[in-house]
């Protein structure tokens, strides 16, 4: 999210206002501020500012938040240079005079216009050094009739490759990574990848 923070005293009192290029305003991608409360977003009492008086808006392709003047015959005043027309680019530090007693400050712009960054969740505990060997093809043999396969023996009956509990060292097949050691429920995170050889 890229917003923008203005600070201005109204009626005496410090007010402050965040904007963002992701709020819902009146206008669909403008901030409007003025004295209309049907028209804008941010409201001012000053009687010397226009009903609708300026938008502040963000700009994707500059990565910047730029204002513009609606009002050409009462133009604010920004950073000491009147803007009649066009838009000018804010910075933390500007100053916006509207009217003739309205002052309003940025004291703060976030730009998150940085590369995306991806976030790689932890390894977990054991699983940084270990490496899991795939299981190789294994060759099935055919049944007496000769034209039949096996198809639901047990994975460690068939020459491939387990894990081996490092407590009780019983070997399981690859599928009980996730739920531990069958025989003594100890967690195969740390377990040894071994083959073993097919039952005969």
């Amino acid at each position: 999210m890229n917003a923008l923070t203005l600070q201005w005293y109204d009626v005496g009192q410090e007010k402050t206002q965040q904007i963002s290029d992701r709020q819902a305003v009146k206008n669909p991608g403008t901030f409007r501020i003025g004295r209309d409360p049907l028209q804008c977003d941010m409201v001012l009492s000053d009687g010397t500012v226009s009903r609708l008086h300026i938008e502040i808006f963000f700009h994707p392709q500059q990565q910047n938040f730029y204002i513009r003047n609606l009002k050409p015959g009462n133009p604010p005043l920004v950073d000491g240079k009147q803007l009649f027309n066009g838009e000018m680019p804010l910075k933390q530090g500007s100053t916006i005079r509207l009217g003739q007693q309205t002052e309003i400050r940025v004291v703060d712009i976030v730009n998150n216009a940085i590369a995306a960054t991806i976030i790689v969740p932890p390894t977990p505990p054991g699983h940084q050094h270990q490496q899991f060997i795939p299981t190789p093809p294994v060759k099935q043999q055919p049944t007496p009739q000769g034209n039949h396969h096996h198809s639901h023996t047990h994975p460690v009956s068939q020459g491939v490759y387990g894990l081996e509990c490092p407590k009780c060292h019983k070997v399981s097949s690859l599928e009980h990574l996730q739920v531990g050691c069958p025989w003594c429920g100890t967690s195969l995170a740390a377990a040894v990848s071994v083959l073993v050889a097919p039952e005969r």
